[in-house]
């Protein structure tokens, strides 16, 4: 395993982060691909077994168990001391007044109930899951300091929003001294290559650890164009982020074939390794259902593209509309 630190923090993390929506109580979430405990155990520990030792998990995962199951099978299979535990607030199972979004009584309240389904008396770094726009952000970013200088959370995090989002918490933060940002979770593969723009590289600027998610494009760069698997077949969420893109996501689709077939590589591993070699990248959200996804992104960490090979499959991409902020 290959390890660096998260932005210009002093944390070690490993260079694949383990995505955990894939594990839960299916009947809990509206993931109908979710896999329960007895699935998920085997692969968690064949994740710490590699020498993973960052994991991402979300207060809205599976309504919860999500965490319930990563939190034990981390107490089984690792050391606490050398994990790093990451975990989301924002959304909630549930429709009601007070329950999700990024308040100081919603940040306050989902901490503790996210420790005590992880079974842990602190996470590593605790993200927002998005902007909320009815909350101020001055209210939020105070809470989430207070949440660090209670001991519950060490470093913070955000993920997918504009831009001038990000810098405007930064701002508020840094000019009430208190908690910043040290990381940003984007949307980013090489079918989705607008956070380029101005989201990485605000970051780079920065040093801010970009973590992204959906390196395969929910699954799209892993296997022939058009093949579809349970997952993509009932993935609401990720058919909205390709729905009007696919006719320019399948040049790019093509280019990463014919380098699948003159390197003989996998796709999934070139995909990886493009996006590894990106300036600024910290880990990139890896998830897996099987025992022979963590062989492709294992393998991705060495896997050394030539620039003209870089350049093939980027040529291809076309501008497309921004998604995945709601």
């Amino acid at each position: 395993m290959q390890f660096t630190r998260l932005g210009h923090t002093g944390l070690t993390v490993s260079r694949l982060c383990l995505g955990c929506m894939t594990y839960g109580v299916p009947e809990r979430g509206a993931h109908p691909w979710t896999l329960d405990e007895a699935a998920s155990r085997p692969l968690i520990r064949q994740a710490v077994e590699a020498g993973i030792n960052f994991f991402d998990t979300a207060n809205a995962y599976s309504d919860g168990t999500s965490e319930e199951i990563v939190g034990r099978a981390l107490r089984d299979f690792g050391r606490r001391d050398e994990l790093v535990v990451a975990t989301k607030v924002r959304y909630a199972a549930r429709k009601a007044p007070n329950v999700g979004g990024l308040s100081r009584k919603a940040i306050l309240f989902e901490i503790d109930a996210s420790l005590q389904r992880l079974g842990m008396d602190y996470v590593d770094l605790y993200q927002i899951h998005r902007w909320d726009p009815h909350t101020p952000i001055e209210e939020t970013m105070e809470a989430l300091h207070d949440v660090v200088k209670a001991g519950k959370a060490r470093y913070i995090g955000a993920s997918s929003m504009a831009a001038w989002q990000f810098a405007k918490a930064q701002q508020v933060a840094r000019q009430n001294g208190w908690t910043p940002f040290v990381s940003m979770q984007p949307e980013w593969s090489l079918l989705y290559r607008e956070e380029e723009r101005e989201m990485i590289p605000l970051c780079r600027d920065q040093g801010v650890g970009v973590i992204p998610w959906s390196p395969l494009a929910r699954g799209r760069l892993a296997r022939p164009w058009g093949e579809h698997t349970p997952r993509i077949a009932s993935d609401v969420f990720g058919a909205g982020l390709f729905a009007h893109t696919e006719q320019a996501d399948r040049r790019v689709a093509d280019a990463l074939a014919l380098l699948s077939a003159q390197r003989g590589v996998p796709r999934a591993q070139l995909a990886l390794a493009w996006l590894l070699r990106q300036p600024g990248l910290s880990a990139p959200i890896v998830g897996a259902s099987k025992p022979e996804h963590f062989d492709d992104a294992l393998a991705a960490l060495t896997l050394a593209l030539s620039d003209d090979e870089a350049a093939l499959l980027e040529a291809p991409y076309l501008p497309h509309a921004v998604v995945g902020f709601e």
